[in-house]
């Protein structure tokens, strides 16, 4: 089945057929989704920063022998071979570069020349504007309802003042999962909107059975910087709860662990995991504290998202788990999503039209 189109500038610049992106969800963003979102219509983001360059490149072959469909790329900008993944991408001839920090001026520009959109992620009206500037061809913006690491203002806010800041499309994420919440960010004037546990939460997903039925069974997210020493929105379990009153130096040896974990994982050296860290403290202020804690990050979702450990790992998720119940397939969730956002239009046409 293929629902209504929706033309907006982003399926005109991405060309994908609906309006709606899966984000680029560490551990979760592998092929088999991307693959499932693209040939259903929306835009797949293929999560990178998990995996090394030749991963990268196995994971792109496997996603271009699934579908014809455009799909795209998640890059660390402050990776130390975030360079040498630009070129993955561009030999690749990839569809879209979409960034979780603002990429460099320089990367904007090796990415236009070569053809591939670029899409940073912002979750502030200034790096909307700055990204702007320096020449993306579209921003997603994330409110504070969305998983992961996230900010404190509410979509509905963040939204409206970025449509007004910027004359590039703009992509809504945080808090949506259907077709009015599709309707409501048109409304907005963004593009389309962009889904991350949404889409985690399909038959497509790769994520274990068990962590779907964990996530399906929740209502309640938490806020914690006890993860990575960053706002990052979790499924609220007994191990965050944990973390959340362990002390400073309990956290840093657990971050050790986990860094001397992620170095056998990733086969990254320790010197490029250090100037990973360097990358990072300076882009985003951090302290050296933050820095070694972010290690904890890829692990304790690799636990859950990969081992099935719910128990002994976190679960990234947005507030609208409290409102999903079921697992469809990407090309059932996506049309569902479009029919129900164009008969929201006509209904609200149609009202309109009777009250004038």
């Amino acid at each position: 089945m293929i629902g209504p189109a929706l033309d907006t500038p982003l399926t005109r610049l991405t060309g994908v057929r609906h309006p709606v992106v899966q984000t680029g969800m560490g551990w979760v963003a592998g092929p088999r989704l991307v693959s499932a979102v693209a040939n259903a219509g929306g835009l797949g983001i293929l999560a990178s920063a998990t995996m090394t360059v030749g991963q990268l490149a196995a994971a792109i072959e496997e996603v271009r022998s699934r579908t014809d469909a455009p799909f795209g790329v998640n890059l660390r900008a402050d990776a130390g071979d975030a360079g040498e993944r630009v070129d993955l991408l561009i030999k690749h001839r990839v569809k879209v570069a979409s960034f979780a920090l603002a990429p460099r001026q320089e990367l904007i520009a090796r990415l236009k020349d070569a053809g591939i959109v670029v899409i940073p992620s912002v979750g502030a009206r200034r790096h909307a504007e700055k990204v702007a500037a320096w020449g993306a061809d579209a921003v997603l913006v994330q409110g504070g309802e969305g998983g992961g690491h996230t900010g404190a203002v509410a979509t509905t806010l963040l939204l409206p003042q970025v449509v007004d800041a910027v004359d590039i499309p703009v992509i809504a994420a945080g808090g949506f999962f259907d077709g009015r919440g599709l309707a409501a960010a048109l409304a907005y004037g963004a593009a389309g909107v962009a889904m991350g546990t949404r889409f985690l939460l399909t038959s497509d997903s790769s994520v274990p059975d068990a962590v779907k039925r964990t996530y399906l069974g929740m209502s309640e997210t938490v806020v914690t910087r006890q993860v990575d020493g960053m706002p990052h929105r979790v499924l609220r379990t007994e191990l965050v709860d944990g973390l959340e009153r362990s002390g400073k130096v309990s956290g840093l040896v657990r971050a050790v662990r986990n860094a001397a974990r992620f170095k056998r994982i990733s086969g990254m050296s320790w010197p490029a995991m250090i100037r990973d860290g360097l990358a990072m403290k300076h882009g985003k202020e951090l302290s050296w504290s933050q820095v070694l804690m972010a290690a904890n990050t890829p692990m304790l979702l690799k636990a859950a998202m990969v081992d099935g450990r719910p128990d002994l790992g976190v679960m990234a998720s947005g507030q609208v788990v409290a409102l999903i119940d079921d697992l469809p397939t990407c090309e059932e969730l996506i049309d569902s999503i479009v029919t129900q956002a164009a008969e929201v239009v006509r209904g609200l046409g149609r009202n309109l039209a009777d009250s004038m």
